[in-house]
């Protein structure tokens, strides 16, 4: 019997996912048992019938290529975006699998799509999803598929802001993408010998940083360069939040509080991440010209890096194995140079964020960057 298996691709593109999706298709293409279904930009495209057979000769090519071919947007089963609002489509994706006569179905991505994958299990489907994003946020994998590209442009941008930022004697800031982790920006910032690096793991202080850059100016160096993940976050408005939690939550019923805590952090999390308003206040700390360089999508294009081709192909090639054994319910994660199926309900809600223990994290104190703390 044919077990009819759909892929997808759902979240922020990432460079490496088209290796992945090779991966899985050839090592599928060699199974007569198995047929493998693509929907079109996620899961909208099971709604909408955008369906395509995933033949031989779409799987050449492609593994150097970056995006996805099978296109991506961030709509979630619970989660979708109807005319500006978020519908609960659950049912509707759960009645497409079964019409589309699926067995098991497949979702690459981020965050986003390790809980769609986890939220779909329990609604008895057969889910497998793969950990594929530039943040290196997904738990119970050493590394995400996607990621090492992005490092290695990142780092690239910050070599090359260097040169400028010696000849004009400025304060350069770098914003490298990470929201809620630091991976990225740490990684980048050791890699480009950043003077301060700041993500969201630890509040940076406004006048710790501006001190550095000062007793650098003192030392005859008249530059700095400051790698900033784009949701790092002050402590004064680490405070700021806390009293106002304190504040919003007396003689609240449970329910209230937890409506009131879910609108603050909407809130703090837009307050994160101001790299202009970081730049102005470093410029009237300082009297130093400092210039912003968002790097934004930037880090998210182009080939992927040989190791993000490897890793997909690796990560890919396991999920075809899991497939034709018929066990799904999983992550495909990376661990220990090999490939370990972790259960989903261990993944969904959860981000891997910098320790502050970690090996980086103390290498750049003792080589003398700065974190802002």
């Amino acid at each position: 019997m044919t077990k009819r298996i759909g892929i997808l691709t759902t979240g922020g593109d990432s460079p490496g996912i088209n290796a992945a999706i090779r991966a899985i298709g050839k090592a599928l293409d060699n199974e007569p048992r198995v047929q493998l279904v693509g929907f079109q930009d996620g899961f909208s495209g099971m709604l909408q019938e955008s369906v395509v057979e995933m033949e031989s000769r779409m799987f050449s090519g492609i593994l150097t290529t970056g995006g996805t071919i099978l296109g991506t947007n961030r709509d979630q089963p619970n989660k979708m975006l109807i005319d500006g609002k978020e519908v609960d489509r659950t049912i509707d994706i759960v009645a497409a699998y079964h019409k589309y006569g699926l067995d098991g179905l497949i979702c690459l991505g981020g965050s986003d799509a390790q809980d769609s994958a986890a939220h779909l299990m329990h609604q008895g489907l057969n889910l497998i999803s793969l950990p594929i994003t530039i943040d290196n946020d997904i738990p119970y994998t050493d590394t995400t598929v996607g990621f090492n590209t992005a490092l290695e442009i990142a780092s690239e941008a910050i070599d090359r802001l260097h040169s400028t930022a010696i000849s004009r004697h400025r304060i350069i800031i770098v914003e490298v993408m990470g929201r809620e982790s630091g991976w990225l920006t740490l990684g980048a910032g050791i890699a480009g010998g950043a003077d301060v690096i700041i993500i969201p793991e630890i509040p940076y202080h406004i006048e710790k940083i501006s001190a550095t850059i000062l007793d650098r100016v003192s030392h005859k160096k008249r530059f700095s360069l400051i790698a900033i993940s784009d949701g790092a976050i002050s402590s004064e408005n680490v405070k700021f939040f806390e009293a106002a939690h304190k504040a919003s939550l007396r003689n609240r019923t449970d329910e209230e509080e937890a409506e009131v805590s879910a609108r603050l952090d909407k809130i703090a999390k837009r307050a994160a991440g101001d790299t202009l308003h970081l730049a102005n206040r470093l410029e009237n700390f300082t009297g130093l010209e400092t210039r912003v360089t968002i790097l934004g999508y930037l880090q998210r294009g182009g080939a992927p890096s040989a190791a993000d081709r490897v890793l997909g192909t690796q990560l890919g090639t396991a999920c075809a194995i899991l497939v034709q054994q018929g066990i799904f319910g999983v992550m495909v994660g990376a661990h220990s140079g090999g490939v370990e199926p972790v259960p989903l309900d261990k993944v969904a809600g959860l981000v891997k964020t910098v320790p502050a223990d970690h090996d980086w994290i103390r290498g750049a104190r003792l080589v003398g960057t700065s974190l802002g703390d």
